[in-house]
Protein backbone atom coordinates (compact mmCIF):
# COMPACT_ATOMS: atom_id res chain seq x y z
CA UNK A 1 0.00 0.00 0.00
CA UNK A 2 1.32 3.22 -1.00
CA UNK A 3 1.88 6.03 1.61
CA UNK A 4 0.67 9.60 1.09
CA UNK A 5 2.39 12.28 2.32
CA UNK A 6 1.12 16.14 2.27
CA UNK A 7 3.38 19.20 0.91
CA UNK A 8 2.66 22.41 2.49
CA UNK A 9 3.34 25.41 0.78
CA UNK A 10 1.41 27.99 1.43
CA UNK A 11 2.49 30.71 -1.11
CA UNK A 12 4.49 29.00 -4.12
CA UNK A 13 2.30 26.55 -5.50
CA UNK A 14 3.49 24.18 -8.76
CA UNK A 15 1.20 25.44 -11.02
CA UNK A 16 2.71 28.77 -11.02
CA UNK A 17 5.18 30.12 -13.56
CA UNK A 18 8.49 31.16 -11.80
CA UNK A 19 9.64 34.17 -12.71
CA UNK A 20 7.49 36.91 -11.02
CA UNK A 21 8.30 38.66 -7.74
CA UNK A 22 6.98 35.24 -5.13
CA UNK A 23 7.32 32.89 -7.83
CA UNK A 24 10.72 31.13 -7.75
CA UNK A 25 13.17 28.42 -6.56
CA UNK A 26 10.31 26.81 -3.93
CA UNK A 27 7.76 26.76 -6.78
CA UNK A 28 10.05 24.68 -8.60
CA UNK A 29 11.56 22.53 -5.75
CA UNK A 30 8.01 21.70 -4.46
CA UNK A 31 7.04 20.91 -8.21
CA UNK A 32 9.82 18.78 -8.81
CA UNK A 33 10.35 16.81 -5.40
CA UNK A 34 6.38 16.04 -5.73
CA UNK A 35 7.03 14.60 -9.25
CA UNK A 36 9.84 12.57 -8.26
CA UNK A 37 8.18 11.09 -4.91
CA UNK A 38 5.76 9.88 -6.35
CA UNK A 39 7.72 7.72 -9.01
CA UNK A 40 9.07 6.61 -6.40
CA UNK A 41 5.70 5.34 -5.06
CA UNK A 42 3.99 7.69 -3.14
CA UNK A 43 0.83 9.25 -3.24
CA UNK A 44 1.71 13.35 -2.52
CA UNK A 45 -1.07 16.12 -2.14
CA UNK A 46 0.22 19.74 -2.50
CA UNK A 47 -1.84 22.56 0.05
CA UNK A 48 -1.42 25.66 -1.09
CA UNK A 49 -3.20 28.72 -0.91
CA UNK A 50 -5.81 30.16 -2.99
CA UNK A 51 -4.90 33.07 -4.86
CA UNK A 52 -8.02 33.07 -7.19
CA UNK A 53 -11.70 32.13 -6.93
CA UNK A 54 -11.59 30.22 -10.50
CA UNK A 55 -8.82 27.45 -9.33
CA UNK A 56 -10.58 24.46 -8.54
CA UNK A 57 -10.04 22.89 -4.98
CA UNK A 58 -8.54 20.16 -6.42
CA UNK A 59 -6.41 19.61 -9.11
CA UNK A 60 -5.06 16.48 -10.42
CA UNK A 61 -1.87 17.13 -11.51
CA UNK A 62 0.17 14.10 -12.56
CA UNK A 63 -0.26 10.61 -11.49
CA UNK A 64 -0.54 10.17 -7.62
CA UNK A 65 -0.54 14.38 -7.64
CA UNK A 66 -2.96 16.49 -5.96
CA UNK A 67 -2.66 20.30 -5.80
CA UNK A 68 -4.99 21.22 -3.05
CA UNK A 69 -6.00 25.20 -2.80
CA UNK A 70 -6.92 26.03 0.85
CA UNK A 71 -9.30 28.85 1.37
CA UNK A 72 -6.80 31.18 3.89
CA UNK A 73 -7.46 34.87 3.41
CA UNK A 74 -8.00 36.49 0.18
CA UNK A 75 -8.65 34.49 -2.89
CA UNK A 76 -6.65 36.88 -4.54
CA UNK A 77 -2.38 36.86 -5.42
CA UNK A 78 -0.86 39.03 -1.83
CA UNK A 79 2.89 38.99 -0.98
CA UNK A 80 3.79 36.79 1.20
CA UNK A 81 4.82 38.99 3.62
CA UNK A 82 1.11 39.61 4.63
CA UNK A 83 0.40 35.57 4.74
CA UNK A 84 1.06 34.68 8.12
CA UNK A 85 -2.40 36.04 9.51
CA UNK A 86 -3.95 33.83 7.90
CA UNK A 87 -2.38 30.21 8.64
CA UNK A 88 -4.55 29.64 11.37
CA UNK A 89 -7.40 29.38 8.64
CA UNK A 90 -5.20 27.05 6.38
CA UNK A 91 -4.51 25.08 9.14
CA UNK A 92 -8.27 24.43 10.10
CA UNK A 93 -9.32 24.29 6.46
CA UNK A 94 -6.99 21.65 5.71
CA UNK A 95 -7.64 19.60 8.58
CA UNK A 96 -11.39 20.30 7.40
CA UNK A 97 -10.14 18.75 3.94
CA UNK A 98 -8.45 15.69 5.64
CA UNK A 99 -12.26 14.96 7.63
CA UNK A 100 -14.39 15.64 4.47
CA UNK A 101 -12.10 13.21 1.94
CA UNK A 102 -11.05 10.99 4.47
CA UNK A 103 -7.44 11.15 4.23
CA UNK A 104 -4.55 11.39 6.72
CA UNK A 105 -0.94 11.51 6.46
CA UNK A 106 2.20 9.76 7.27
CA UNK A 107 4.34 12.44 6.64
CA UNK A 108 4.38 16.56 6.50
CA UNK A 109 7.21 18.05 4.16
CA UNK A 110 6.56 21.96 4.92
CA UNK A 111 8.20 24.41 2.79
CA UNK A 112 9.22 27.99 4.06
CA UNK A 113 8.60 28.94 8.12
CA UNK A 114 4.67 29.57 7.79
CA UNK A 115 4.19 26.02 6.49
CA UNK A 116 6.05 25.05 8.77
CA UNK A 117 3.92 26.71 11.26
CA UNK A 118 1.00 24.74 10.14
CA UNK A 119 2.90 21.64 10.02
CA UNK A 120 3.80 21.93 13.33
CA UNK A 121 0.43 22.77 14.78
CA UNK A 122 -0.82 19.66 13.03
CA UNK A 123 1.82 17.58 14.54
CA UNK A 124 0.57 18.53 18.09
CA UNK A 125 -3.40 18.54 17.31
CA UNK A 126 -2.87 15.04 14.89
CA UNK A 127 0.26 13.60 15.52
CA UNK A 128 1.44 13.60 12.37
CA UNK A 129 5.45 14.39 11.84
CA UNK A 130 7.15 16.66 9.81
CA UNK A 131 10.38 17.76 8.17
CA UNK A 132 10.89 21.27 6.66
CA UNK A 133 13.08 22.99 4.04
CA UNK A 134 13.09 26.57 5.03
CA UNK A 135 14.32 27.56 1.66
CA UNK A 136 15.48 30.93 3.37
CA UNK A 137 15.79 32.08 6.81
CA UNK A 138 14.32 35.15 8.75
CA UNK A 139 17.61 35.97 10.72
CA UNK A 140 19.54 35.93 7.63
CA UNK A 141 17.12 38.01 5.72
CA UNK A 142 17.20 40.42 8.44
CA UNK A 143 20.60 40.94 8.08
CA UNK A 144 21.20 41.57 4.56
CA UNK A 145 17.86 43.26 4.13
CA UNK A 146 17.22 45.00 7.41
CA UNK A 147 14.39 47.52 7.63
CA UNK A 148 13.31 46.25 4.57
CA UNK A 149 12.45 43.09 5.56
CA UNK A 150 8.83 43.60 5.58
CA UNK A 151 8.09 39.87 7.59
CA UNK A 152 6.53 40.00 11.12
CA UNK A 153 8.90 39.69 13.73
CA UNK A 154 8.00 36.94 15.11
CA UNK A 155 9.34 35.10 12.21
CA UNK A 156 12.60 34.10 14.01
CA UNK A 157 10.74 32.63 16.99
CA UNK A 158 8.52 30.48 14.84
CA UNK A 159 11.45 29.64 12.99
CA UNK A 160 13.04 28.03 16.43
CA UNK A 161 10.24 26.88 17.65
CA UNK A 162 9.80 24.68 14.43
CA UNK A 163 13.15 23.48 14.46
CA UNK A 164 12.20 22.00 17.99
CA UNK A 165 9.87 20.39 17.18
CA UNK A 166 10.75 18.69 13.58
CA UNK A 167 11.54 15.48 12.97
CA UNK A 168 14.10 16.57 10.36
CA UNK A 169 14.74 20.04 8.93
CA UNK A 170 16.48 20.15 5.70
CA UNK A 171 19.53 22.49 4.64
CA UNK A 172 20.35 22.54 1.04
CA UNK A 173 23.88 23.27 1.23
CA UNK A 174 26.34 23.69 3.97
CA UNK A 175 26.38 27.11 5.18
CA UNK A 176 22.78 26.86 5.49
CA UNK A 177 23.18 24.13 8.34
CA UNK A 178 25.95 26.06 9.87
CA UNK A 179 23.24 28.98 9.68
CA UNK A 180 20.88 26.69 11.28
CA UNK A 181 23.59 25.63 13.85
CA UNK A 182 25.00 29.25 14.27
CA UNK A 183 21.78 31.37 14.60
CA UNK A 184 19.20 28.74 15.65
CA UNK A 185 21.68 26.30 18.09
CA UNK A 186 19.50 23.70 16.02
CA UNK A 187 20.87 20.14 16.96
CA UNK A 188 23.05 18.97 14.71
CA UNK A 189 21.08 15.21 14.18
CA UNK A 190 18.38 17.12 12.95
CA UNK A 191 19.67 18.56 10.34
CA UNK A 192 20.59 16.93 6.72
CA UNK A 193 21.92 18.41 3.85
CA UNK A 194 19.86 17.31 0.65
CA UNK A 195 20.25 20.24 -1.99
CA UNK A 196 18.35 21.06 -5.25
CA UNK A 197 18.21 19.35 -8.23
CA UNK A 198 17.67 19.85 -11.82
CA UNK A 199 14.76 18.39 -14.65
CA UNK A 200 17.19 17.23 -17.45
CA UNK A 201 14.03 16.48 -19.36
CA UNK A 202 13.45 20.01 -19.35
CA UNK A 203 16.82 21.94 -19.10
CA UNK A 204 19.71 20.45 -21.08
CA UNK A 205 22.31 21.88 -23.47
CA UNK A 206 20.83 23.10 -26.95
CA UNK A 207 23.06 23.92 -30.09
CA UNK A 208 24.09 27.56 -29.11
CA UNK A 209 23.61 28.93 -32.69
CA UNK A 210 20.07 27.22 -33.22
CA UNK A 211 19.24 28.47 -29.76
CA UNK A 212 20.16 31.82 -30.41
CA UNK A 213 17.96 31.98 -33.77
CA UNK A 214 15.38 30.42 -32.24
CA UNK A 215 15.14 33.33 -29.51
CA UNK A 216 16.44 35.95 -32.66
CA UNK A 217 19.53 37.10 -30.71
CA UNK A 218 22.44 38.22 -32.42
CA UNK A 219 24.49 35.41 -33.82
CA UNK A 220 27.99 36.92 -33.28
CA UNK A 221 27.61 38.84 -29.97
CA UNK A 222 29.06 37.55 -26.77
CA UNK A 223 26.29 36.81 -24.66
CA UNK A 224 25.80 36.81 -21.04
CA UNK A 225 22.52 35.90 -19.03
CA UNK A 226 20.68 36.98 -15.88
CA UNK A 227 17.26 35.08 -15.52
CA UNK A 228 15.21 34.97 -11.98
CA UNK A 229 13.39 37.11 -9.91
CA UNK A 230 13.25 40.71 -10.52
CA UNK A 231 13.78 41.76 -6.53
CA UNK A 232 16.95 44.25 -5.34
CA UNK A 233 18.57 41.36 -3.49
CA UNK A 234 18.99 39.17 -6.62
CA UNK A 235 21.30 42.14 -7.33
CA UNK A 236 20.72 42.20 -11.32
CA UNK A 237 21.52 46.14 -11.00
CA UNK A 238 24.75 45.17 -9.93
CA UNK A 239 25.24 42.61 -13.66
CA UNK A 240 24.45 46.40 -15.44
CA UNK A 241 27.03 48.60 -13.70
CA UNK A 242 29.17 45.63 -14.25
CA UNK A 243 28.40 46.13 -18.07
CA UNK A 244 29.40 49.64 -17.55
CA UNK A 245 32.48 49.01 -16.30
CA UNK A 246 33.10 46.16 -19.28
CA UNK A 247 33.06 48.81 -22.01
CA UNK A 248 32.99 46.03 -24.70
CA UNK A 249 30.35 46.84 -27.07
CA UNK A 250 29.98 42.97 -28.63
CA UNK A 251 28.68 41.88 -25.24
CA UNK A 252 24.80 41.47 -24.87
CA UNK A 253 23.13 41.47 -21.81
CA UNK A 254 19.59 39.06 -21.87
CA UNK A 255 18.04 39.69 -18.65
CA UNK A 256 14.66 37.16 -18.33
CA UNK A 257 12.18 37.55 -15.48
CA UNK A 258 9.84 39.77 -14.69
CA UNK A 259 7.11 40.62 -11.80
CA UNK A 260 3.92 41.39 -13.99
CA UNK A 261 3.30 39.07 -17.20
CA UNK A 262 4.17 40.48 -20.63
CA UNK A 263 -0.12 40.53 -21.47
CA UNK A 264 -0.76 42.67 -17.98
CA UNK A 265 -1.07 46.66 -18.41
CA UNK A 266 0.29 46.66 -14.56
CA UNK A 267 3.83 48.74 -14.59
CA UNK A 268 6.97 46.25 -12.94
CA UNK A 269 8.76 49.19 -10.70
CA UNK A 270 11.92 47.13 -10.32
CA UNK A 271 12.14 46.35 -14.47
CA UNK A 272 12.10 50.05 -14.54
CA UNK A 273 14.60 50.69 -12.21
CA UNK A 274 16.52 48.38 -13.67
CA UNK A 275 15.89 50.11 -17.30
CA UNK A 276 16.75 53.26 -15.94
CA UNK A 277 19.87 52.42 -14.88
CA UNK A 278 21.06 51.42 -17.72
CA UNK A 279 20.61 54.08 -19.52
CA UNK A 280 22.18 56.63 -16.70
CA UNK A 281 25.38 53.79 -17.47
CA UNK A 282 25.14 54.36 -21.43
CA UNK A 283 24.26 50.66 -21.63
CA UNK A 284 20.76 50.38 -22.75
CA UNK A 285 21.60 49.49 -26.58
CA UNK A 286 23.44 46.15 -24.95
CA UNK A 287 20.45 45.16 -22.27
CA UNK A 288 17.72 42.94 -23.54
CA UNK A 289 14.94 42.75 -21.50
CA UNK A 290 12.91 39.74 -22.44
CA UNK A 291 10.57 39.49 -19.37
CA UNK A 292 8.45 36.20 -18.75
CA UNK A 293 9.47 32.64 -20.23
CA UNK A 294 7.53 30.44 -19.77
CA UNK A 295 9.76 26.68 -18.16
CA UNK A 296 10.11 25.10 -22.01
CA UNK A 297 11.92 28.10 -23.03
CA UNK A 298 14.19 28.30 -20.24
CA UNK A 299 16.91 25.77 -22.04
CA UNK A 300 16.97 27.89 -24.83
CA UNK A 301 18.31 30.89 -23.26
CA UNK A 302 20.80 29.18 -20.78
CA UNK A 303 22.15 27.71 -23.93
CA UNK A 304 22.50 30.85 -26.04
CA UNK A 305 24.51 32.20 -23.36
CA UNK A 306 28.39 32.36 -23.23
CA UNK A 307 27.57 32.99 -19.42
CA UNK A 308 25.84 32.87 -17.26
CA UNK A 309 25.88 35.78 -14.38
CA UNK A 310 23.66 35.31 -10.78
CA UNK A 311 25.04 37.89 -7.96
CA UNK A 312 22.35 38.22 -5.09
CA UNK A 313 23.52 39.42 -1.57
CA UNK A 314 22.39 36.49 -0.17
CA UNK A 315 21.00 33.09 -1.64
CA UNK A 316 20.07 30.26 0.60
CA UNK A 317 20.40 28.06 -2.41
CA UNK A 318 19.56 28.66 -6.33
CA UNK A 319 18.11 26.83 -8.78
CA UNK A 320 19.67 28.69 -11.68
CA UNK A 321 23.15 27.97 -11.04
CA UNK A 322 22.44 24.45 -11.94
CA UNK A 323 19.99 24.80 -14.63
CA UNK A 324 22.45 27.22 -16.16
CA UNK A 325 25.24 24.17 -15.81
CA UNK A 326 22.58 21.62 -16.78
CA UNK A 327 22.68 23.70 -20.32
CA UNK A 328 26.92 23.69 -20.45
CA UNK A 329 26.83 27.46 -19.70
CA UNK A 330 29.48 28.59 -16.98
CA UNK A 331 28.17 30.61 -13.78
CA UNK A 332 29.78 33.65 -12.01
CA UNK A 333 27.97 33.57 -9.19
CA UNK A 334 28.55 35.59 -5.79
CA UNK A 335 30.16 34.05 -3.32
CA UNK A 336 27.34 33.28 -0.96
CA UNK A 337 25.09 30.47 0.53
CA UNK A 338 24.30 27.53 -1.84
CA UNK A 339 26.17 29.63 -5.27
CA UNK A 340 29.48 28.66 -3.41
CA UNK A 341 28.35 25.06 -2.73
CA UNK A 342 26.75 24.54 -6.35
CA UNK A 343 29.15 25.90 -8.63
CA UNK A 344 33.03 25.08 -8.27
CA UNK A 345 34.78 27.84 -8.41
CA UNK A 346 38.17 27.84 -11.04
CA UNK A 347 36.29 24.66 -12.66
CA UNK A 348 32.72 25.25 -13.66
CA UNK A 349 32.92 29.13 -13.52
CA UNK A 350 33.88 31.64 -10.98
CA UNK A 351 33.01 32.98 -7.22
CA UNK A 352 32.73 36.98 -6.77
CA UNK A 353 32.06 38.84 -3.86
CA UNK A 354 28.25 40.13 -4.48
CA UNK A 355 27.44 44.02 -4.91
CA UNK A 356 31.02 44.58 -6.48
CA UNK A 357 30.50 45.33 -10.19
CA UNK A 358 34.24 46.48 -10.46
CA UNK A 359 34.92 42.34 -9.44
CA UNK A 360 32.37 41.26 -11.47
CA UNK A 361 33.43 42.93 -14.69
CA UNK A 362 36.41 41.58 -14.14
CA UNK A 363 35.48 37.85 -14.00
CA UNK A 364 33.61 38.74 -17.01
CA UNK A 365 36.25 39.60 -19.29
CA UNK A 366 38.62 36.86 -17.98
CA UNK A 367 36.08 34.10 -19.40
CA UNK A 368 34.87 35.81 -22.77
CA UNK A 369 38.61 36.58 -23.46
CA UNK A 370 39.50 32.60 -23.25
CA UNK A 371 37.29 30.51 -25.35
CA UNK A 372 39.42 27.15 -24.22
CA UNK A 373 38.50 27.56 -20.69
CA UNK A 374 34.83 28.56 -21.29
CA UNK A 375 35.01 25.00 -23.05
CA UNK A 376 36.45 23.51 -20.42
CA UNK A 377 34.43 25.22 -17.89
CA UNK A 378 31.33 23.26 -20.12
CA UNK A 379 32.07 20.25 -20.12
CA UNK A 380 32.69 20.25 -16.55
CA UNK A 381 29.98 22.02 -15.31
CA UNK A 382 27.33 19.21 -17.06
CA UNK A 383 29.37 16.41 -15.46
CA UNK A 384 28.88 18.05 -12.14
CA UNK A 385 25.37 18.18 -12.73
CA UNK A 386 24.54 14.54 -13.42
CA UNK A 387 26.60 13.77 -10.57
CA UNK A 388 25.48 15.68 -7.82
CA UNK A 389 22.10 17.55 -8.88
CA UNK A 390 19.48 15.95 -10.64
CA UNK A 391 16.43 15.62 -9.06
CA UNK A 392 16.47 12.12 -8.47
CA UNK A 393 19.32 12.33 -6.97
CA UNK A 394 17.68 14.49 -4.82
CA UNK A 395 15.00 12.12 -4.20
CA UNK A 396 16.71 9.35 -3.44
CA UNK A 397 18.16 11.21 -0.19
CA UNK A 398 14.59 12.41 0.35
CA UNK A 399 12.82 9.05 0.47
CA UNK A 400 15.29 7.76 2.94
CA UNK A 401 14.88 10.16 4.89
CA UNK A 402 10.92 10.20 4.64
CA UNK A 403 11.47 6.79 5.63
CA UNK A 404 13.43 6.65 8.90
CA UNK A 405 11.30 9.55 9.94
CA UNK A 406 8.08 7.38 9.17
CA UNK A 407 9.60 4.15 10.60
CA UNK A 408 11.11 6.22 14.09
CA UNK A 409 7.51 7.36 14.58
CA UNK A 410 6.03 3.97 14.25
CA UNK A 411 8.12 2.96 16.58
CA UNK A 412 7.47 5.40 19.41
CA UNK A 413 3.61 5.33 18.62
CA UNK A 414 3.98 1.16 18.93
CA UNK A 415 5.82 1.39 22.61
CA UNK A 416 3.53 4.05 23.88
CA UNK A 417 1.48 1.71 26.61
Amino acid sequence: MKKRIAFISEHASPLVTPGSVDAGGQNVYVAELAKQMSRMGYLVDVFTRRESPEMPSVTPWMEDVRVIQIDAGPAKVMAKEELLPYMAAFREEMISFMEEAQVTYHLVHANFFMSALVAMELKQLLGIPFVVTFHALGHVRKMYQGDQDRFPPERIDIESEVILQASQVIAECPQDKEDLVNFYKAPLNKITIIPCGVNLEEVYAVDKAKAREVLHLPAHDKIILQLGRMVPRKGVDNVIRALGHLQMEDVKLVIVGSNVPASSAKADHELERLRTLAGELNVSDQVIFAGQRDRHELKHYYSAADLFITTPWYEPFGITPLEAMACGTPVIGSEVGGIKYSVADGRTGLLVPPRDPVSLAAAIFKLLQDDHLRQEMSSNAIKRIHALFTWECVARKMKYLYQQVINETYYEKSHIY
